[in-house]
């Protein structure tokens, strides 16, 4: 094993922390039980690069695998960027971004983003999310009304018929399949971003992390995985 293996991963195999919530990035599970998608795919691609063996610790939401960084119980995750987290996790540039924006009722007096932050707006968005995290801090008089998991905050917005469903693009997308009286507001409120992160207590092995991202870009295998998995909505982020 080289110096870089070793620090990245101690045990001798890459122990990768997986959001499983984000179909964007992990589109289900191989017959051996290991996820698989674009985020599995590029992770088994560093341990490839490594010439050490990927073992995959799955979460049910990014909530769980940000807050199981202060355990080490993963050696690096793929998971959104974000000012919160960083306290926790020491993020690569960003290889993959997602638009996120709001999903509202056809009825709705909601025209434009801006129209969200308001006194009275209640907005359902999934508990722990990058956009939850982002919303937190920015919105200044709408009411931010969070559930357990992308299905959760769906649920409650058509549910109990809130004024706005925060989510990514994608996803609201499918949403609207099953919501045909709703509407997804033009632009959005931010881009989340896809990165790599290992726990702030072990710096080791973090540039070579950040170089092989940046090369990943570059080198064309970002958009590669995104074709082969024929994902859409979510595009290569730009180079650093």
């Amino acid at each position: 094993m080289n110096l870089i293996a070793s620090e990245l991963a101690p045990k001798g195999v890459l122990r990768v922390g997986i959001n499983l919530s984000n179909f964007l990035l992990v589109s289900g599970r191989k017959k051996n039980g290991d996820p698989k998608g674009i985020a599995p795919d590029l992770a088994a691609e560093i341990a490839r690069d490594l010439d050490i063996n990927v073992r995959y610790i799955c979460f049910d939401t990014p909530r769980e695998l940000a807050d199981a960084a202060v355990e080490q119980s993963w050696d690096i995750a793929l998971i959104g960027r974000e000012p919160e987290r960083a306290q926790r996790i020491n993020f690569t540039g960003a290889y993959i971004q997602i638009d996120a924006t709001y999903l509202v009722f056809e009825e709705s007096d909601i025209r434009n983003i801006l129209d969200i932050d308001r006194v009275g707006v209640s907005v359902a968005v999934a508990e722990g999310t990058a956009y939850d995290l982002y919303l937190t801090r920015t919105l200044k008089n709408a009411r931010l009304v969070r559930a357990s998991g992308l299905d959760g905050a769906y649920e409650l917005f058509s549910g109990e018929r809130l004024d706005a469903l925060a989510g990514l693009r994608p996803a609201l997308s499918e949403n609207l399949r099953t919501l045909n009286n709703a509407r997804i507001l033009d632009g959005g409120f931010t881009m989340v971003q896809q990165a790599i992160g290992v726990p702030v207590e072990r710096s080791a092995g973090y540039d070579y992390l950040c170089a092989y991202i940046e090369n990943a870009k570059a080198s064309g295998l970002i958009s590669a995985l995104i074709s082969k998995y024929g994902v859409e909505g979510v595009t290569v982020a730009p180079c650093l």
